[in-house]
Formats: C-alpha cells, sequence, structure tokens
C-alpha cells in the first residue's frame, strides 16, 4: 500500500493564532511535525497543505514539501482531500497528521498503518484511559468499538457508562479509550466522505467522524499505547516545554509521554 501523509496547517487558530510557526526548542511546531513523519518508514511521501504564504514558504525554508491549498476549507479533511488532488499520484491511502501535535512519533504513524488494508475504508488510532481527568474531559473524544475493531461511536461524554459503580471506580471496571488524532482515508473514500452534509450527531458532537458513521461508513482502529500531546493554546504549548525533560520520552529535547503498554481486550 502507497500511503500520502498529509500535514493540514492553517495559519488562523481561534485560541492560538500562528501556532504552526510557534517556536519549541529552536523548531517551528510544523517543522517538528513534518520531521517526525518523515521519519514514519510506512509512508511514501509526505506533504503539508496550508492555506497561508507565511506557512508555505518557512516549509520551503527548511526542505519541506507543502501545496497552498484553499482558505475556506471546513475541516482538515477537506484540506486533505484537495492537496491529495494537488499532489497526485496513485497513492492508495491519505493520512492525516495533525499539525498541532509536534510530539507525534514515527511509530504512531506506522502503528495506524498496519490497518490499511483493500477493504479499509476509513482508520483512525485510539489509546486506552488511564486517569480520571481524562475520562471526564469534554475535550477528549471517548471511543467504544466493537469486536472487529471498528468505532461504534465517538462522544464527548463519558462511553460506555458503567451503571451500578461510582463513576471513580470506573476505570477498575472497564476499558475506556480516547481517540488520537491521526486519521487515514482510502482515495475513494476520502472523496466521498467530504461530499457529505453535516450530519445531525456531528454537530452535536462537534466531531466531524461522525457524519461518516452515520452515513455507514466503517471506521477501522488501531491501537497505541503513546500518549498524545495536542497544543490547542498558548499555555498548552507553555505546559509542555515546562514539563519537557521531567518523565517521559525525549526527542530533541522535547517531551513526548509515554505510558506503560496496554493490550487490546480482543
Amino acid at each position: 500500500m502507497d500511503i500520502l501523509g498529509i500535514i493540514p496547517a492553517r495559519y488562523a487558530s481561534t485560541r492560538f493564532p500562528g501556532k504552526m510557526l510557534a517556536d519549541i526548542a529552536g523548531k517551528t511546531m510544523v517543522q517538528r511535525v513534518y520531521e517526525q513523519a518523515r521519519k514514519a518508514q510506512s509512508l511514501a511521501a509526505v506533504a503539508v497543505a496550508t492555506d497561508d504564504e507565511r506557512i508555505f514558504n518557512h516549509v520551503r525554508s527548511f526542505g519541506g514539501d507543502v501545496v497552498m491549498t484553499r482558505p475556506d476549507h471546513p475541516s482538515g479533511t477537506d484540506r486533505c482531500h484537495e492537496a491529495a488532488e494537488l499532489i497526485g499520484g496513485q497513492y492508495d491511502f491519505v493520512l492525516n497528521i495533525q499539525g498541532d501535535e509536534p510530539f507525534i512519533q514515527p511509530a504512531q504513524i506506522d502503528t495506524l498503518a498496519t490497518v490499511l488494508l483493500p477493504d479499509t475504508e476509513l482508520a483512525t488510532l485510539i489509546k486506552p484511559i488511564e486517569d480520571h481527568r481524562t475520562l471526564t474531559d469534554p475535550g477528549e473524544a471517548h471511543v467504544v468499538i466493537n469486536t472487529r475493531q471498528e468505532a461504534v461511536y465517538f462522544s464527548r461524554s463519558v462511553i460506555p457508562f458503567v451503571r451500578g459503580e461510582a463513576m471513580e471506580n470506573w476505570l477498575d471496571k472497564h476499558t475506556f479509550y480516547k481517540h488520537v488524532g491521526l486519521y487515514a482515508y482510502r482515495r475513494d473514500v476520502l472523496a466521498a466522505v467530504t461530499k457529505l452534509p453535516v450530519s445531525a450527531l456531528e454537530q452535536a458532537e462537534s466531531l466531524e467522524q461522525l457524519r461518516w458513521i452515520e452515513n455507514g461508513y466503517r471506521i477501522k482502529i488501531a491501537f497505541t499505547d503513546i500518549e498524545s500531546v495536542c497544543i490547542e493554546t498558548p499555555e498548552d504549548l507553555e505546559r509542555a516545554l515546562r514539563e519537557s525533560g521531567v518523565h517521559g520520552l525525549e526527542f530533541n529535547g522535547v517531551l513526548a509521554k509515554k505510558h506503560p503498554k496496554r493490550t487490546s481486550p480482543f
């Protein structure tokens, strides 16, 4: 399977404008994401998809591949589709790598690639939840899966509900999962899902993957034990840099947290 990795990178951001160019220990966020993605053995190519000349020129300056896309895309999925069309080539899958996760590990990308088979429509990565704060955080997308290792539903609420148990005991009674922001799309499916209208569940939860599930698409699941660190605000970045080196796995002096390995329940 030939896989194209695309990093959507907008300049505009409500909570952190220009964050793609934010400095993280001497390199910008987008450069760190790009360099980590390039280390993944499963990707045939990697490119940044942006709508801003500052990001475009910066990626070119460090030798990265980049394409200019329209500024009006409602989601990273739509930007990935346009970028894939501009790049061309005979790629079987497109992998959407979040531009605001500078601590992404190549192993996460390679893990997701293992479930990309000819009959895979969509795929994403999930991780077991290990602390109560993450379990109850509406900023996290929680996931329930079926025995075929496909996503049944994503929610900002805690799912499932453990009946008859106090919430503080739930992690001892059930394995909960959170979504890690990597998506893979088969090329024909990527073209199809960008044409779908916003769905009721997507609108309610503000999670675009629910549009795909509502329309009958299957999302294959891969499991990771590596923590994801998303930088959505300046405070997120400050906290990540403050914690750097205190605990976890480092690359180039920057922290990427890792937790003890948990196995799939199947």
